[in-house]
């Protein structure tokens, strides 16, 4: 095909059809804005039941409070860490465009499942209409129960695919060799979160309505033809994409590093066999066999422990490494604590999807004559989000860039710090709102009574509002930090951490309540967070205990951030003195 004398090629880079992709031709911002309509609607696809589910799985499932808090943090987290397997593919294997087509089938699969079983009642358990708080109900069994966890997890499966393809899908699309080309990515991922909020937004709005006063078959019937139609959107703008080439498992490389460096320690008999190739380089004479000495002994000597697995004749010829593959491992190593130390935050977020939900559920939910449902809580702090993603993008960003002259103004690890601050305060006010709540279903008699309590559910959007705050400065900033700060090859899998720090949250979160019932059993006759009524909970407690814990955490990351040195920071500079040489 003809492509033109003067369109040049995207090196590394192919479009839908596998052809080079082409500058001018692929790219940019027109690409973008498909995947960002896409997300909108994805995400009103997953959210429009994930944010009401605890509902659905009590209310029509019957399963008791704490169970079903801990199956929707169970497939919340599992949604999220499915979400390294795209990434994981997308580099290794398929291109970030095909793990979406896939995934997006495999979700449309799961909610169409859900969707038959919400209709048909035989497929559900028999409707429990006890007056009584205390009043057991039959939980869903047997073929029942295996139907709608296939459903729920062919969902998670999918939904794990596309957030581990779609933000290194749209972020890939832009030159990093540019500034301009760096700025416009950085604001990807501010609007990335924006189009979450925005399908979030009509999620718990109009799609929750229609779940509580329409019935779930609707809901879900809503979700499935919303993941249909993001696969239409996605296609539409299949001409204008830049897929990246896969190159082979990272993880691979990864093992083979770690693996050379202690086969080398350990086994290597020659102690002077220690010259390592610069990426496969071989000098001829002795001027510049000395110099790659030198270099080599520096890189090592900076490697530490893992240098040792760049030597030239390793014991095992196929633990052979480059300085560069030892370079992207350290980089690696180096992102994960401060991946880690955003668990802890992602944990507090869990409390959104369940806790947090059935505590409105028991108060006055009526904003005048019209009554919210509990699971539309969410729409105070999604407004929010929304309002402050395009301040701090459009206002923000901008005048910390005039102040600090530098081209991120705002560090990635900075914003990630204000997310894990918002955190600590989040959970104080929701330990105050809680035991405002009891005392209120104390002094009204009203602790065993299904009736709402006369208090308004408003006061639970505090921490809604905090917590949600905290999202938006945490998710965007780690997936800049974790898509710029990786290696090339290991983009959309280091993109992925960012949900996989969602997802072990989540689990984090259900292995508290475990621990925390099993503990507080010991002492007591009754765990904090056990039996059908939340009233009789020790939710303030368990909220307390995760504000000290959050606290700590922030001390834990304050350790490794202020030791993080950016590997792109020294790009970027590296990029101006060649366009100011230029």
């Amino acid at each position: 095909m003809d492509t033109g004398p003067y369109l040049q090629e995207w090196e590394g880079y192919v479009d839908w059809r596998n052809r080079p992709a082409l500058k001018g031709r692929h790219g940019g911002v027109l690409a973008v804005s498909f995947v960002l309509v896409v997300e909108i609607v994805e995400n009103l696809a997953y959210l429009a039941n994930a944010s009401n589910l605890v509902l659905y799985l009590s209310k029509f499932m019957h399963f008791s409070p704490s169970t079903s808090a801990n199956i929707v943090t169970n497939f919340m987290g599992t949604s999220f860490f499915l979400a390294l397997l795209g990434g994981f593919l997308s580099d290794a294997l398929f291109t970030t465009y095909s793990i979406f087509l896939i995934s997006a089938t495999i979700e449309f699969l799961g909610l169409l499942m859900l969707t038959v079983q919400a209709q048909i009642p035989s497929l559900k358990p028999s409707v429990c209409s006890s007056p009584n708080r205390n009043a057991p109900c039959h939980e869903v069994k047997g073929w029942k129960s295996a139907m709608l966890f296939a459903g729920l997890y062919l969902v998670a499966l999918g939904v794990g695919g596309i957030k581990g393809s779609l933000p290194p899908h749209g972020a890939e699309q832009f030159d990093e060799q540019t500034p301009q080309g760096r700025k416009q990515r950085s604001t990807f991922f501010n609007y990335y979160v924006f189009c979450l909020s925005c399908g979030a937004l009509i999620a718990v709005t109009f799609v929750v309505w229609i779940e509580d006063n329409k019935g779930w078959q609707w809901g879900f019937g809503i979700a499935t033809i919303m993941i249909l139609t993001s696969i239409v959107v996605f296609l539409l703008g299949s001409a204008t994409y830049r897929n990246k080439v896969p190159r082979g498992s990272p993880i691979t490389t990864i093992i083979k590093v770690l693996a050379a460096a202690l086969c080398n320690s350990f086994l290597r008999k020659n102690p002077k066999n220690a010259i390592a190739s610069m990426s496969g380089t071989e000098t001829s004479d002795e001027e510049g066999r000395s110099k790659a000495k030198a270099e080599i002994q520096n890189a090592t000597e900076d490697h530490g422990f893992l240098g040792k697995a760049a030597i030239e004749k390793p014991e095992f010829p196929s633990l052979y490494c480059t300085v560069k593959e030892v370079e992207e491992v350290k980089i690696v190593l180096r992102i994960l604590p401060i991946f880690m130390s955003t668990i802890m935050l992602n944990c507090c977020l869990a409390q959104l999807s369940t806790f947090s939900v059935q505590q409105a559920a028991t108060m006055n939910t009526k904003i005048g004559s019209l009554r919210i449902p509990p699971a539309s809580l969410p729409v105070f702090p999604v407004l929010f989000v929304m309002v402050l993603a395009l301040v701090y993008n459009h206002i923000v960003i901008p005048f910390a860039r005039k102040i600090t002259k530098s081209e991120m103004g705002i560090t990635h690890l900075q914003r990630i710090g204000t997310g894990l601050v918002l955190s600590i305060v989040a959970m104080a006010i929701a330990a105050l709102v809680e035991m405002k709540r009891k005392r209120v279903a104390m002094q009204t008699g009203l602790v065993n009574s299904k009736e709402p309590l006369p208090i308004t559910f408003l006061w639970v959007a505090l921490q809604y509002l905090f917590l949600g705050s905290a999202d938006l400065f945490s998710l965007a900033g780690l997936m800049e930090f974790f898509f710029t700060e990786a290696p090339f090859s290991t983009r959309s899998l280091a993109t992925a951490l960012s949900w996989a720090s969602l997802a072990m949250g989540y689990f984090l979160s259900s292995v508290l309540v475990s621990i925390v019932n099993r503990i507080t059993g010991t002492f007591r006759q009754t765990p904090w967070l056990y039996g059908n009524n939340l009233n009789h909970y020790h939710l303030e407690r368990f909220y307390w205990l995760m504000c000290i814990l959050s606290g700590l955490n922030f001390l834990h990351y304050l350790f490794w951030a202020n030791r993080y040195k950016y590997r792109s920071s020294k790009h970027e500079e590296d990029t101006n003195s060649n366009n100011n040489m230029s």
